[in-house]
């Protein structure tokens, strides 16, 4: 058996003297090193420490990289999936509700009677906005259709003058033909006492007499055939006059129909379904023809999505769409592209860029696509302005994440 140096374990004289003077009363309560263990009794705690170490960490750097390399293919997979996702699916932040808003504004002047809506309000098709005054209209309708009276009598009494001139232009036709008849007879009785009086059986009174019975029967028939043609050229006056009396009747009948629109002008009603905003006129206001008293907003709304150009490539119209709108987040709406416009925005802008001027720098362009809801929200309000977020599908394809979500 080992035997131990008892010199090497007995305490030096050293540390006696030492722990005498911590013994002193005014150093007993500070801190005290610890004394250090000799280098040699140290080196065997090192290696089995190292050793333990070593046994130790090693499991641990490889769970460490298992999990490293276990979360990076979780990265790059998901990565993967949500790129092959959006790879079928366009989408944009520069979208907006668009609509075909316009005033309302009365046709003809007068005071406003009633408004019977109020702002922001949802109107049918033929609701009422506003009236006006109406009594002028009414007295200027009443005065057109006496006017029209009028010149229907006037035509009635036209045509009755021509209808008493065609009689007329008969009864001279008869004269003339009777004046013919008696013409002829006397024609022959004056040729007849002529001859006799020639061979000596009649009397040369008798063939004087009835020669002048010929004269004025001819003189009977000229007479008569001047008035017939009298008589019948005043039937193409009389047709101009009821030419003139149908255009006096028409014009009458046009005054008539134009206040008749007038006075329906003073209702003003909702042309088609829509809103009701910004209302300025009220009741007992003086209004012209052209002033505004209310902007009105369309229910037929879409989408206006500036698309950069080179989102364009695979899209076509009839692309499905899914919107969110930022106001309702919580009705999804479905849609579909219906146009896409046939050039750039700065294009159609007011003052077109100019290109061909100064430097040149390239900027992608933003093209309008018309994007149609095919299921706008009920019992919201959808206005022009309002922020949409557009994704258009562009790839119909089922994406890897919707194959496996049909999967599982």
């Amino acid at each position: 058996m080992l035997q131990v140096d008892e010199s090497l374990t007995a305490e030096a004289p050293e540390a006696d003297a030492d722990r005498r003077e911590f013994d002193h009363p005014l150093l007993r309560d500070m801190p005290r090193e610890t004394p250090r263990r000799p280098t040699w009794a140290r080196g065997g705690d090192v290696a089995i420490q190292e050793r333990e170490r070593l046994r130790t960490g090693r499991p641990r750097r490889l769970a460490a990289l298992s999990l490293g390399a276990l979360l990076l293919a979780s990265v790059a997979g998901g990565g993967y999936l949500y790129w092959n996702n959006a790879s079928h699916f366009e989408t944009t932040d520069d979208a907006f509700i668009a609509a075909r808003q316009f005033t309302i504004a009365p046709k003809v002047a007068g005071y406003l009677t009633a408004v019977p809506v109020t702002d922001n309000q949802h109107v049918a098709a033929g609701q009422v906005i506003a009236r006006i005054d109406d009594r002028d209209y009414q007295t200027a309708l009443a005065k057109a259709e006496a006017q029209v009276d009028a010149a229907q009598a006037n035509v009635a009494n036209i045509d009755a003058q021509i209808a008493v001139q065609q009689a007329q232009v008969a009864g001279n036709a008869s004269q003339v033909q009777q004046q013919q008849a008696g013409l002829t007879f006397a024609q022959q009785q004056a040729s007849r006492y002529a001859t006799l009086a020639k061979d000596g059986a009649g009397s040369v009174q008798n063939a004087q007499q009835y020669s002048s019975q010929q004269r004025q029967a001819t003189a009977g028939l000229q007479s008569a055939q001047q008035a017939l043609v009298a008589a019948t050229r005043q039937l193409p006056v009389l047709n101009a006059q009821r030419s003139s009396a149908n255009a006096n009747l028409a014009q009458a009948i046009a005054d008539r129909d134009q206040a008749k629109l007038n006075l329906s002008y003073t209702t003003i009603t909702a042309a088609q379904p829509g809103r009701v905003v910004q209302l300025s006129g009220a009741v007992g206001q003086y209004v012209q023809p052209g002033t505004a008293i209310a902007m009105f907003v369309p229910d037929d709304v879409w989408v206006t999505a500036n698309f950069k150009e080179t989102q364009l490539d695979h899209m076509r119209t009839g692309d499905a769409v899914t919107l969110g709108i930022d106001a309702y987040p919580d009705h999804p709406v479905k849609g579909h592209v219906a146009s896409v416009q046939p050039g750039s925005g700065t294009a159609f802008s007011l003052l077109p860029a100019e290109n061909a001027t100064g430097n040149y720098v390239k900027i992608v362009q933003r093209v309008p696509v018309k994007i149609v809801l095919d299921n706008p929200p009920a019992g919201v309000a959808l206005g022009p302005g309002m922020s949409v977020l557009p994704s258009v599908r562009v790839d119909p394809n089922p994406s890897v994440i919707e194959r496996l979500e049909k999967v599982l």
